[in-house]
This record gives structure tokens, sequence and C-alpha cells, in this order.
């Protein structure tokens, strides 16, 4: 790698881990840096989901006061996501390369779709509705299926476990954000080991992205409140396109 594609992935990763924090789609971020330097798709997922992996727990780090009032709600959802998230990153394995090639051009648009009508969603959750359940079979099965796609691909999985727990659950959404990041954070940990064993890693863009996400989970935590939502989202729907022309035209 150059100097520039080491700085462009030190970026992406601290990036990433604030969006992250913040929206949950810094997938969308690191991965569409990857492609557009030239790392095969396929690697590129790998290597990003073990850098990410650490960045993941660094925001839950911030968030740990909204956690520590949750403990047996994460208890009882945990176990979904560690399960959803090995299988998702089973069957990225199991599925043959072409397959993860032609499907991640329509999950990058579909995680784009996510950021771009993430603050309408976010408007009608702050209304009141009704809530379906408090933990029970309803919002386990949807934290395992979402668990499945965190671990296969994963960009915009903490948008939809934003909407899946809002909607499911009776807390605020600042409480409904420290639970998405740590069970994302699950996800990625679980589908991270599973990629070390038996995955082709580019240790180096892991790596670089690990150091760098740590640091941005932390600031996304911390500080990410006060960060344009407006700006932050448009530069994630911009690199996301990026990303599929890159893979499009591969």
């Amino acid at each position: 790698m150059t100097t520039w594609e080491v700085l462009a992935v030190l970026a992406a990763g601290l990036a990433a881990g604030g969006v992250n924090a913040i929206v949950g789609a810094g997938t969308l971020v690191t991965f569409s840096t990857l492609v557009t330097i030239g790392i095969p798709p396929l690697t590129a997922n790998v290597s990003n989901t073990v850098g990410l992996a650490a960045g993941s727990f660094s925001s839950s780090f911030g968030y740990r006061r909204e956690l520590r009032e949750q403990r047996s709600r994460a208890a009882r959802l945990a176990p979904s996501s560690i399960l959803g998230g090995v299988t998702g990153a089973a069957l990225l394995m199991v599925l043959p390369a072409s397959t993860f090639d032609a499907v991640v051009p329509v999950l990058i648009l579909l995680g784009v779709v996510l950021v771009v009508v993430q603050p309408r969603l976010a408007k009608r959750l702050e209304t009141p509705h009704e809530v379906v359940g408090h933990g029970g079979p309803l919002v386990l099965l949807g934290v395992f299926v979402t668990g499945i796609y965190g671990g296969y691909f994963g960009a915009a999985q903490g948008v939809l476990l934003i909407a899946l727990l809002a909607i499911t659950l009776d807390q605020n959404l600042q409480r409904v954000n420290a639970m998405k990041n740590l069970l994302a954070a699950l996800v990625n940990l679980v589908a991270a080991i599973f990629f070390i064993f038996v995955a082709d890693i580019d240790w180096l863009v892991a790596l670089l992205i690990m150091a760098s996400s740590i640091v941005g989970g932390w600031l996304g935590a911390h500080y990410g409140r006060h960060l344009s939502q407006t700006l932050l989202r448009w530069f994630i729907v911009v690199i996301g396109l990026v990303a599929v022309a890159a893979m499009v035209t591969q």
C-alpha cells in the first residue's frame, strides 16, 4: 500500500468508528474505501469486520452509563446477536465469492437508502407508538436476523437495529442507541473471530482500521451528537455510491 492509501484507510477507520457510534453505517465508509483503492471485495469485507470490531466496543464503552441501566435486557438479547453473527459469517464463507460480488452492490444501495431515510424514521419513532414487546420473541427474532445481515456484510446494520429496538422496546432513543452499539459490537466480534480462522484477511488493513476506529468510536460516543448530521449522512451516501460504481465497473 502507498502512503496515501494507508492514510485513506486510517481516515476511513476513524470516520467509521464515529459513524457507527452515532448512525450505525460505518461499514459503508471503510468497505467503500477499501474497494476503491483496489482491495478485492471479499477480502475487504472480512478485513473490515476484523478491524471494526474493536471500534464497536469503543463506542459501546462510551455509552456504558446507558448500558448499565439495561444489563438484564442486554443479557437477554446478546445470544441472538451472537448466533446471528456466526450464521451470517458462515454464509459468507459457504456461498461462492461470485454471490458476494453480485449481492453486495445491492446491500450497499440498501444501506445508502436506510441512511437517507433514517431522519424520517427517527422522527417517526419519537412520536407515541404502540410497543410490540419488551424483549420477547419478536425482538429476539429481529435481532437474530439483523445479526445474520451484520455477520454477512453489515453496512447499516446499526440503522436496522435502531429501528427494530425503538419499535419493540419502551425506551428512549439514547438508550436504544446504546443497546444498538453493544449488539452490533457482539456481531462484529463473533464474525471477526470466525474470519480469523477461516478467511483470507489483509492484516495491514485490519490493524489500520482497528487502531483508528477505536479512536473514532470513542469520539463518536462522546462528541458525535454535536456533529452536523446532514453533512455526515450525505458523506456516507456519496462514498457508498462510489463503492457501488467501483464494484460494478471492475
